[in-house]
């Protein structure tokens, strides 16, 4: 591609509205299809065009997607109008960012490959916020030459984007990375609230943590919400149970021992099963603080989550 590709866009969640508004930042002409329409409409402001089906978008050159589930790559890709159903026409090259099953990719990579279509894998590590600040970081997988290719696309989203290897390796490097996540987190509700009922602030035990060798970004940007309790959401715990299942499920295919995450995804499991669905997952410390007899109620500090726009 040696003049700017035409880029198409399926799916304009908190996180797919963030990434396609940053292709437009950088001057990409961006078409943009959604389910539910409005969602895509508020791109417009910023240069958007809309369509009304994914099959629309099969003469753009590249066509970036981020669905929930495995299913819904499936359905947008190739069930009714989807954009690889059109026998006449299709993109140069898709990039998927959705969190789904090596399988489902696999399945996708298939077909968009017989087409002539180069298929990236490219999940990312973040959430809206990040990406507002330019941190956000991917990891792609899929033919060398089709990522050289649009390299320049991805590094618009963040502040790394990094090759891993072929086929689907990154949906792997992705769900591990979840798991990882749900791990951290039960951990620090609990560790946070050992501090807390030994009689020490929430907001001077994380400052402290955060300063240490143990802190790190993510404990940094999670300090807002455990010491004030603004579990306003970023990702929830269905998205993290769903993580935990592809995970646990690539570890018994791999024949991979993993007792903590086990454990933890049924932490996970057991706060959507009691309806915590639409809180951040960080609200898990409610449920270690009930579970230690500690009431806790927002310290109301001014505490910053590290993150500084670039």
């Amino acid at each position: 591609m040696t003049a700017k590709p035409t880029v198409g866009w399926i799916g304009v969640g908190r996180m797919g509205y963030q990434l396609a508004k940053r292709l437009l930042d950088a001057g990409y002409d961006v078409a943009v299809y959604n389910r539910t329409r409005g969602k895509a409409e508020q791109l417009v402001e910023f240069g958007a065009s809309v369509v009304d089906k994914p099959i629309d978008l099969a003469d753009r050159d590249v066509v970036f997607s981020m669905v929930s589930a495995s299913n819904d790559l499936e359905q947008v890709m190739l069930g009714q109008d989807g954009l690889l159903t059109d026998e006449s026409r299709a993109p140069k090259v898709i990039g998927d960012a959705s969190t789904v099953s090596p399988q489902a990719s696999a399945n996708v990579r298939s077909i968009a490959e017989s087409r002539g279509v180069g298929f990236l894998a490219t999940p990312v590590s973040g959430n809206p916020k990040v990406i507002e600040a330019g941190k956000l970081t991917v990891a792609v997988s899929g033919p060398r030459p089709v990522f050289d290719e649009v390299r320049p696309l991805l590094e618009t989203w963040g502040r790394s984007v990094t090759y891993v290897g072929e086929d689907e390796v990154a949906r792997t490097v992705k769900i591990a990375h979840n798991v990882f996540l749900g791990v951290v987190t039960q951990s620090l509700a609990e560790i946070t609230v050992l501090a807390e009922k030994a009689g020490v602030s929430r907001e001077a035990f994380l400052t402290f943590l955060n300063d240490s060798v143990m802190g790190s970004v993510f404990t940094h940007y999670k300090t807002p919400a455990l010491v004030n309790l603004d579990f306003t959401p970023t990702f929830t715990n269905v998205l993290l149970q769903k993580d935990f299942d592809l995970g646990l499920s690539a570890a018994q295919e791999l024949g991979v021992v993993m007792p903590v995450a086990s454990l933890t995804r049924n932490i996970v499991a057991q706060e959507v099963g009691n309806g915590n669905v639409e809180q951040d997952f960080a609200s898990l410390l409610l449920t270690v603080a009930h579970g230690s007899g500690l009431n806790v109620v927002p310290e109301n500090a001014p505490v910053t989550d590290g993150l500084e726009a670039s």
